[in-house]
This record gives C-alpha cells, structure tokens and sequence, in this order.
C-alpha cells in the first residue's frame, strides 16, 4: 500500500509525508522539472480511478442484527456479506482451516488435522449463521463442527478478494524534503519497558523506511542494547556489533574514508540483511563524512513513470554479485546469477525490494546480447533517479544520534571526508525486525480479525488469538 495524497492507492505507488510537497520530485534534468510532474501526476491519478473502480468495495462488519446469508452449493458455501459482496469458499478449504482445539493446537498455532485424510469431495452436513461466526456441521463419527468467524473469513476471501484497506502497511514516499521533518524517536523512548517507543520507532521504519533516534548515550554498549531492543544481531563476516574508523580492518570501501554512492548493503547475501544502524561515535581532526539517505522506493516510483522501460528492465535482469575482499570468504547469491534490482510480491505485483550495489556488482556475463544497450540505459536511468538533489537526504550525524533504516527499501552513502571517525552499528535480519513489529501492531493496534474474536471463548491461548490474521 503507498499514500498517494491523502488516499491510499493499491496501484500507484507515489508521494511524500503530509508535510511535504510535490515539488520534490526529483530533477532528472533541470529543464524537465515540469514535464517529470506532470507526467507523475497525471499517470497515478489515472491508476488511482482505475483502482476504485475496479477493486470491490470494502464489506461491513458484521452485527447480530444483520447475520450473512449462508447456502451450500457446487462444492462451496457461500456467504452473502450484502445485496452485492459474496464469497465462495470450497469445502475442502473450509474443513482444512478449522481452528478447533481437535484441528489446531490452540498454544502452538499449528495445524494438528491431517490433510490428506480429508476426503476431496467433503460436504457439510449443515450450514449455519451465528453471532460469532460461520458454524458448518460435517460427516464425522464424532458429529464434529467448526465455527469461523466472520472478521475472519471476509479478512481471508479468495474468491473473490475483498478490498481491505490496510493503514498499518502503507508507504509514505519522501524526497530531500523529508530533511524538513524527518521521523524521529528519543533513546528514553525507545527504551521505556512499555515497549510504546519501541512501536513508534518500528513504525516509523515501516512507513517512512527509516528513523533517527536522538538522546543516545555516546557508548558502543549503549548503542548495542539500543539495537537489541529489535532483536538479535546479524552476524556476518564483519562480525556482529561493529565498533569501526577508516583503517581498512576489513576489507571493504566501508573501512575507508572515501566517498560512497547510494547503495543497498550485502547484495551478494541471498538474504540481504534487512535493517542497518550507524551511529557516530566521534569524529575528530577533520571534517565530512555526512550521511546520504535515498528512498529506493520513491525513486523506483519516478523510474517507473518517467521510464517505464526501463524499469522493467530493472524488474527482469539479474544482477551478480560478490563480496571477497577478505582472503577468507567469498560470498556470492544463491542463484549465482543474482537478483533483479527491482522485486516485487509475485502475487501483487507490489514493489518489495530495492536491491543495488554498483561497487559490489559482477561480471554482466549472463546478459542477453540484445539488452545490453538497453541495460546500460536502464540503470543510466535508474543512476539518475537516485542522484537527483531531490531524492538526495543529506545529514551530518551527531554523536548521541542514530540513523536506523530498512536495507530493502533505503540506500545509504556517505561523502568523503578527512581526520578520525569512529562509527558503530550493527545489522538486523529482515524477519527479525517484521516479527518485532508485528507483536507490537498486535498489542497496540490489533487489527478488525482480533478486535471482533478476542472474547469468543477459548480463542486466545499462550497470549495469542488462534485466529490472527498472520497464521
């Protein structure tokens, strides 16, 4: 999901926090400034029509006064959310999802029916409307029933899909001027047991793709707890809490004091690791070294309207990839042939990761003969969208202030720079941080699905709903 405006746009993955305008598109050439917005804006508000009028519309909750109705038929049931919204769940479907203590293990979330033992053309004795949900007598010794609840099957329908409208997904798009107001939490915050902070910090890096956290203290061990409020750290072959200056410890640009191009970290792991915290401890006898933030996804967004080309090229090309600056490792993807610099959910079609590292990339040996012109232009293009002025956040860290941001969505730099910098950080796995974020939307933003079978009795077990919408 992307805020276009102050609409949610499955489709048009477009603009900027609230408070920011639409004049930081980026500036691929000066003279092209208005052609790149108008362009920009006429196409996502053409996707924007074409998504409400295509997409059903969102189904109401359901009341005890005004119960589904409910009919068998064809290897189905059906359920008839209103005059217009039905879903058709096949009864095989039906039987496999039961959530009973028998079917489900209410404490491990795990599924205990045995699949194959369903016959393929299973079909309900009885099918009934409840207050609590969808209640289907099957043909069993044991007269067995199951109860769904209603949240629960209009949040899972298949056919069809129903448009939900999901504001703890959405992705707010930035350019430069998100240095005007760029999100923010303190360290006492973040730190405070009611894990409040912590929500704020993680949700800032879900909507935004990164956050800074100010009031650190100006300690490496600080700093580690600070990161382990998300998780265990990542290790990789640069250990796992690095504490670093630009001596060429390890052998990688990183431990050295030029300056780096926008860039996502560990392209040539198969699983890139999925959030990055720098924080600058001191930096003495010298100067530079600010930091460059870009929002890949923003970019990515200019890309696809400007040069819809090339964005494909970008979506299909793999890319190879290698990390061997140190004699004892060689890391390279699984495939070899690497990843696109554009992925996407192979269901949606939505953008999920940004995937570019010029400096680490390989030998181009797998092209086709006939893309390479067009390849070379595609990621011409693509250097373009990332080096605009407009997509460029530039900041100077501070010690006591730390930068955290998603490595599958936001490219880091940094300027050359002169003197002593020491710098600490670490790495945390993708899942890791998605996990930590979703207990904390569970404990404070619970979704329709939990907030409507909370109290159905012997629903919530070891802390949990057996009915959350992430099992």
């Amino acid at each position: 999901m992307w805020r276009y405006g102050s609409s949610i746009c499955r489709a048009a993955p477009r603009l900027l926090a609230p408070s920011l305008s639409r004049a930081s598109l980026p500036r691929v050439s000066g003279s092209s400034v208005t052609h790149i917005q108008r362009r920009t804006a006429s196409a996502a508000a053409a996707r924007l029509q074409t998504s409400r009028n295509d997409l059903p519309l969102p189904v109401s909750e359901v009341t005890p006064d005004d119960l589904p109705i409910v009919s068998i038929g064809d290897g189905k049931v059906a359920i008839g959310w209103d005059t217009r919204t039905w879903s058709r769940f096949h009864n095989i479907w039906l039987r496999d999802h039961c959530r009973c203590s028998k079917c489900f293990h209410p404490q491990t979330k795990q599924r205990l029916l045995d699949t194959f033992s369903i016959p393929h053309d299973i079909t309900p004795v009885r099918v009934e409307p409840k207050v609590e949900g969808l209640e289907v007598s099957w043909p069993s010794a044991d007269s067995h029933i199951s109860l769904y609840p209603w949240s629960w099957l209009q949040h899972n329908s298949y056919d069809p899909i129903i448009h939900k409208t999901n504001t703890a997904n959405e992705k707010i798009l930035w350019g430069a001027r998100i240095e005007q107001s760029p999100p923010t939490v303190s360290y006492e915050e973040v730190m405070h047991e009611n894990d409040k902070g912590l929500f704020k910090w993680l949700s800032n890096i879900n909507k935004f793709g990164f956050s800074l956290v100010q009031g650190i203290p100006v300690t490496p061990e600080d700093t580690q707890k600070l990161v382990e409020r998300i998780g265990f750290i990542r290790q990789t072959h640069y250990g796992g809490f690095w504490d670093f200056t630009a001596d060429l410890a390890m052998g990688d640009l990183a431990y050295t004091n030029v300056a780096l191009a926008a860039h996502t970290d560990t392209t040539y792991f198969t699983d890139p690791c999925g959030l990055q915290l720098f924080h600058l401890l001191s930096h003495t006898n010298g100067s530079g070294g600010a930091s460059l933030l870009v929002d890949g996804f923003y970019a990515a967004s200019i890309l696809k309207d400007v040069h819809p080309e090339a964005y494909e090229v970008l979506s299909k090309v793999r890319i190879a990839s290698h990390a061997a600056g140190e004699p004892s490792v060689t890391y390279q993807p699984y495939p070899l042939t690497g990843y696109p610099v554009l992925g996407h959910d192979p269901v949606t079609g939505e953008l999920i990761q940004v995937r570019w590292n010029n400096d680490d990339r390989s030998v181009m040996s797998h092209l086709d003969p006939h893309l390479v012109d067009e390849w070379y232009s595609a990621i011409r293009a693509w250097n373009k969208c990332l080096t605009s002025a407009d997509s460029e956040f530039w900041l100077q860290l501070q010690p006591g202030t730390a930068v955290v941001f998603d490595n599958y969505r936001v490219l880091h730099g940094r300027s050359a720079f002169t003197g002593k910098r020491r710098m600490c950080g670490a790495y945390v796995g993708g899942d890791e941080y998605r996990s930590k974020l979703a207990v904390l939307t569970e404990k404070f933003t619970p979704d329709a699905v939990l907030r409507a079978t909370n109290d159905i009795p012997l629903t919530v077990a070891n802390g949990r709903n057996i009915w959350n919408s992430a099992l």
